[in-house]
């Protein structure tokens, strides 16, 4: 029997997008696939998958609850009332900064140029991997980098203050793509997957979890 059984884990994924007016907003390349896919790996282990899920076009796996959000707050709100969990995975490509000023009518075209005020998103992981309370014993960040991956990596881990990071290079298809690069950096050691797909690379993750609350 997997150690997973029974396990409540919370999965974000997929983009958010932050509104400029009702017709425009900031957004990125993320899919989903990767963070579904996780979701199902897990679900087929017998865990509590409640998947915080940004707009995307995926259906949900069987057996794992969505929750659907829009934007990096609404995300954050979400995560937090599905909390206590055993288990917290950031996979999502959460927008860092959002439109200062949200207007509430299509903003009109002008001749002249404009500027666009930005301000910063709350850090999802960081909030979670430093919390005093109900954090999950397990928090697992995802570090999409398109230089010097595996030292940036390295670096986030530390400074958002989770206990693993998933390290992938999406200088090429990956975002949108089927196919996955991953290194899983913990503080003991650090376990490179090949060039697979995304499935597998999923299923990678799984299995190392399941090591992982086994060996506790």
């Amino acid at each position: 029997m997997s150690a997973l059984a029974g396990q409540k884990i919370i999965i974000t994924a997929g983009p958010t997008i932050e509104a400029i007016d009702p017709v425009r907003f900031i957004s990125n390349r993320s899919s989903g696939k990767q963070g579904y896919l996780i979701a199902e790996a897990l679900a087929h282990r017998g865990a509590d998958v409640r998947l915080v899920s940004g707009p995307t076009c995926l259906s949900c796996p069987l057996e794992v609850t969505r929750i659907d959000v829009e934007s990096a707050r609404d995300m954050q709100t979400a995560v937090q009332a599905e909390l206590p969990a055993d288990i917290f995975i950031a996979v999502a490509a959460v927008a860092d900064w959002r439109p200062a000023e949200t207007h509430n009518l299509k903003a009109e075209k002008t001749s002249h140029s404009t500027s666009l005020q930005l301000v910063e998103n709350p850090d999802i992981l960081k909030t979670i991997s430093q919390m005093a309370q109900n954090r999950p014993r397990l928090v697992i960040g995802f570090a999409a980098e398109t230089h010097d991956v595996l030292e940036r990596a390295r670096a986030k881990r530390l400074r958002k203050g989770c206990d693993w990071i998933i390290a992938n290079d999406v200088s090429g298809d990956v975002m949108g793509g089927d196919e996955n690069e991953a290194c899983l950096i913990s503080e003991a050691n650090e376990l490179r997957w090949s060039r697979a797909s995304k499935a597998v690379i999923a299923a990678n993750l799984a299995d190392a979890i399941d090591a992982a609350l086994s060996a506790d």
